[in-house]
């Protein structure tokens, strides 16, 4: 769909796709989000924070920033993202800084571009700390409720558009709320059922319904969904296991924290608390086989795809029958809960079988069960069918984001959160586009993965996704995007004033050590990029060094800087040679089929999922870069027809006059 402001003219009137029930009252909003998740949470802050008036759309109040699986944020590919959420002014950082009981910097004995943060949550805190933060927030009003459907109008004529417009969304009481835009971020709720073993039952989480009108009024639209499946395991009850059974996996000692804006002095907010791992053995995965048929994967009972990267344990003994073993994690689920996460035993098998099989793991032989695994099937919309701003291509006014889309994990959803925030914010006020290129962030590596194929398992963010991942480490994402965010309006000032501190202090320290020289008149700069040199080792000792008082994060700038110098320059050069096939748009209703040459493949893919730049069609599978050349072919021409038409026009017109 185009980015232009909404009309605010009468609309014309079409036979409605949906049945118009009677409301008890009305209310009218800018944006009204549908979903408390951490998609939901971004998208309306965001949207607030470019002063619109929102509504958050939540099943249940009590439930806003619910940690529905593993209570852990953070990973490879994904602490990334949420140190670029903090950059743009988001909240998951904040929270996760104020409520992590445990903080790892996984792969450190890796390079800079592949480190990440992650941290153990206490599931309780985070929620509350979300609920707080959303409460506190002006322009934002959390409304308990189901959404049962989406208010309809005509649309103004424009090119690209559908029929329709979205106006509002309609609650199962009877209430309709009107809005400018509706942000969809209903997770694993569309249609959903819950599985384990032969039993069945309606509901995105246990203790919650099933969005089923919601499903139908998508389809109504001419949208196209799929199913998809997720998973959790079983929670255990803590007194019940012997932890000395299992090897300690402690935190770091100095750890390091999510957000830009998180004070040093006092952090870590909470006690520090140890994980543990241990593992299946031949036992637990005889009873998984002799019992496989219950299964409801195996059984046909479902038959939307799971993810490949976090499969259930039943599908990891059945597809990975060599291996003698499997790891699991044991994790808490807060400080003053009993529970614990045992990760890497997601199943959907029958009650009895979950027991008998944990129980043969070492230290879980006597493990009191306080909830069963089970799995759910949903929804989701084919995410080819959005626009880089989370926008329904064909339907003005609907945006989604989140496992609505395809993706799975908290972190993925919090950035599609808040990029569909900020756009329908943007697209209210008339305002450009906010999106992220592939090479500014994981964010934009994410958005472009999804709307360039449709899903057939959950989307999950990894380093190895992104061709330009030394460019988007975890230390440099308030140097790629705080300036971005701030002019959009999504940046406090305070927070783009503290990143441009923290700018000239590393400015400073890089002319400090470029002009100090050493033997041989090599600077300490250039002795800094060998390996093994350490500006906190080698140079913090030195007087001039010591005077500027580099904080951490600066010190860890200057050194991958330094670095790694050579190859972020070459990185640097490739964005620049591709610029231009990003930079060069396609016709929005081009007949791919009509364009000869390209192959069969090629021509469907195009056609299918309309990509906006020839770079775009670069990446998309299927289409080699024969087809590539051959379009930039047809491109020229096409400008050229073009700009002879136009000039028969104006000599066609000259004569007239």
């Amino acid at each position: 769909m185009s980015h232009e402001p909404r009309s605010h003219g009468p609309e014309r009137v079409l036979q409605h796709p949906f049945p118009t029930p009677q409301r008890e009252k009305e209310q009218a909003w800018d944006v009204v989000v549908v979903g408390a998740g951490h998609a939901g949470i971004e998208a309306a802050l965001a949207a607030a924070r470019l002063g619109q008036r929102v509504a958050l759309v939540s099943l249940r109040a009590d439930r806003i920033g619910e940690m529905s699986c593993n209570p852990a944020i953070g990973g490879l590919g994904k602490g990334q993202i949420v140190r670029e959420v903090d950059a743009l002014g988001g909240a998951m950082a904040r929270i996760a800084d104020q409520t992590g009981i445990q903080f790892r910097m996984l792969n450190t004995r890796k390079g800079a571009a592949v480190r990440a943060l992650r941290c153990q949550s206490d599931r309780h805190l985070y929620r509350a700390a979300a609920t707080a933060l959303v409460h506190a927030q002006v322009g934002v009003e959390v409304i308990e409720g189901a959404v049962t459907g989406l208010e309809i109008r005509a649309a103004e004529p424009h090119p690209g558009s559908g029929p329709w417009r979205v106006t509002g969304v309609q609650l199962g009481d009877g209430r309709s709320l009107h809005a400018g835009a509706v942000i969809l971020t209903a997770g694993t709720f569309l249609r959903a059922v819950m599985f384990q073993g032969e039993q069945r039952a309606a509901g995105g989480r246990v203790g919650e319904d099933s969005a089923d009108e919601l499903s139908a009024h998508i389809e109504r639209l001419g949208l196209r969904l799929g199913r998809l499946k997720t998973g959790t395991p079983p929670r255990l009850r803590k007194e019940s296991l012997d932890f000395g059974a299992m090897e300690e996996q402690g935190g770091d000692r100095d750890p390091a924290c999510f957000s830009y804006a998180t004070d040093p002095a006092r952090f870590p907010e909470q006690p520090q608390v140890p994980c543990h791992i241990t593992y299946t053995d031949e036992r637990a995965h005889a009873i998984i086989r002799e019992n496989i048929h219950r299964a409801p994967m195996y059984m046909g009972a479902i038959s939307g795809v799971g993810p490949r990267y976090c499969p259930s344990v039943e599908d990891k003994i059945m597809r990975f029958a060599d291996r003698e073993r499997h790891q699991i994690f044991v994790e808490p689920e807060g400080l003053d809960t009993d529970a614990i996460y045992v990760n890497g035993v997601s199943t959907s098998l029958p009650a009895e079988v979950q027991e008998a099989f944990v129980r043969t793991v070492p230290g879980l032989e006597r493990a009191e069960f306080l909830r069963h695994g089970y799995a759910v099937e949903y929804d989701f919309l084919q995410p080819s069918q959005l626009t880089h701003t989370l926008a329904v291509r064909h339907v003005p006014g609907l945006y989604l984001a989140g496992q609505l889309n395809g993706t799975s994990g908290y972190e993925e959803a919090a950035i599609q959160g808040l990029l569909a925030g900020a756009n329908a914010a943007l697209w209210l006020r008339g305002e450009p586009a906010f999106t992220l290129g592939r090479h500014e962030a994981y964010g934009g590596v994410l958005v472009d993965d999804l709307i360039l194929t449709d899903p057939r398992e959950p989307y999950r963010m990894f380093t190895s996704r992104a061709e330009h991942r030394l460019l988007l480490r975890h230390d440099n994402a308030d140097q790629r995007l705080t300036e971005r965010g701030a002019a959009v309006g999504l940046v406090e000032p305070a927070a783009l004033a503290r990143w441009r501190r923290k700018a000239e202090r590393i400015a400073e320290g890089r002319r400090l050590l470029q002009s100090l020289r050493g033997p041989g008149g090599k600077s300490a700069y250039d002795r800094l990029r060998r390996p093994g040199v350490s500006l906190l080792r080698d140079f913090q000792d030195l007087p001039e060094v010591a005077a500027l008082g580099l904080g951490p994060e600066e010190r860890e700038a200057l050194e991958v800087e330094a670095k790694y110098q050579g190859y972020i320059e070459r990185q640097e050069h490739l964005v620049e040679r591709m610029a231009e096939q990003e930079a060069t748009p396609l016709p929005a209703d081009w007949d791919y089929h009509a364009l000869e040459g390209l192959t069969g493949e090629a021509k469907e893919k195009l056609a299918h999922l309309r990509p906006h730049t020839l770079g775009a069609a670069a990446r998309i599978a299927g289409v080699r870069p024969p087809d590539v050349a051959l379009l930039a072919i047809h491109l020229r021409r096409h400008r050229e027809a073009r700009t002879g038409a136009q000039d028969h026009r104006e000599a066609r017109d000259g004569a007239q006059a």
